[in-house]
């Protein structure tokens, strides 16, 4: 109940109600995208500084390890899933979308474990963005190797080497990975002089980019219509299967409790940015309203709201 009352939520909840609505209340894009990469920054200076006084432990690397065998995992069962009821570039374009993750689920997540006084690694910033391009590149394999079948490979297609350049540079990632090595770099004394930045300002800007993100998750929705219904099932069942699963393996990896409610988060999260940024280029002959009315309409608002308090009582209770 107390997520409900937190004024975050309460923000995305009534941007998802205006925008049911009809409203024409928007955030200038400028600004929206002004708003993602301030929370980057200060996610990625957090993390830094959290790595600076723990250092490089079995934890950290058991836990990172864990997130990479996660993004491998659940774009291969998705695809697999998928592909009995989609077409088969469908099920990629979907696959993809759910193997990577979405930031703004994290840093949510990471803020809700803040309020609750629950302790968790700087490093898990990291394995947010190691687990963002594997799933892109599964699709392009499997997309090409689709196509090879078919016809020849366009020449305005994307190359692979293009694709891993696009999604080890992308921006987002660069600034949450460089802010992370400054904070690292930089260590107490950066802290205390960034903390009104990066730390007092966090909450209400988070509120202020929700606020936003729920106006586009009302407005995504509709793109569902006149889809095949696995992709209703999918966009809600799918990401509590892949939190369970990361459940279990972070029990059997033994992470701290912090690290694991952040890994079910990341495992169940569904990108909605630099995914479909992708896509469209990669993987033009699917409609970006499958993936993105699944992922920023259903799973996204049904993560924030439903999806990260239980899956911290999940964690809690060993289940």
């Amino acid at each position: 109940m107390n997520n409900f009352l937190d004024p975050a939520i309460l923000f995305f909840i009534f941007g998802v109600l205006a925008g049911f609505a009809k409203s024409n209340l928007e955030i200038p894009q400028p600004i929206a995208r002004f708003l993602s990469l301030y929370l980057l920054m200060a996610l990625g200076l957090k993390g830094g500084f959290a790595l600076y006084e723990s250092g490089i432990t079995s934890e950290v690397l058991t836990s990172l390890g864990g997130a990479i065998f996660m993004a491998i995992l659940v774009p291969l069962l998705g695809y697999l899933v998928l592909s009995q009821k989609l077409k088969k570039l469908d099920a990629a374009a979907v696959a993809a979308t759910y193997g990577s993750i979405s930031a703004v689920t994290f840093i949510t997540a990471s803020q809700n474990l803040d309020d609750l006084g629950i302790h968790y690694g700087g490093h898990m910033a990291a394995a947010m963005a190691l687990m963002e391009s594997p799933a892109i590149i599964f699709a392009i394999i499997i997309a090409n190797k689709i196509r090879s079948h078919h016809q020849p490979e366009s020449e305005t297609r994307p190359t692979l080497g293009k694709i891993f350049h696009e999604s080890f540079t992308d921006g987002g990632q660069l600034l949450l990975l460089g802010s992370m090595v400054i904070g690292i770099i930089s260590g107490d004394v950066a802290h205390e002089v960034l903390a009104p930045f990066s730390i007092d300002l966090f909450k209400g800007i988070l509120s202020f980019f929700l606020l936003d993100m729920g106006l586009h998750a009302a407005r995504n929705i509709s793109e569902l219509k006149n889809k095949p219904v696995i992709c209703f099932y999918y966009a809600v069942l799918a990401p509590i299967t892949h939190a369970i699963v990361a459940l279990v393996l972070a029990k059997l990896l033994g992470l701290e409790l912090g690290n694991t409610i952040l890994l079910m988060v990341l495992a169940s999260s569904a990108s909605y940015i630099a995914v479909p940024a992708v896509l469209r280029q990669a993987l033009p002959e699917v409609s970006p309203a499958l993936y993105m009315g699944m992922s920023l309409g259903l799973t996204f608002p049904l993560n924030i709201i439903f999806g990260i308090p239980f899956y911290t009582y999940l964690a809690q209770q060993g289940i």
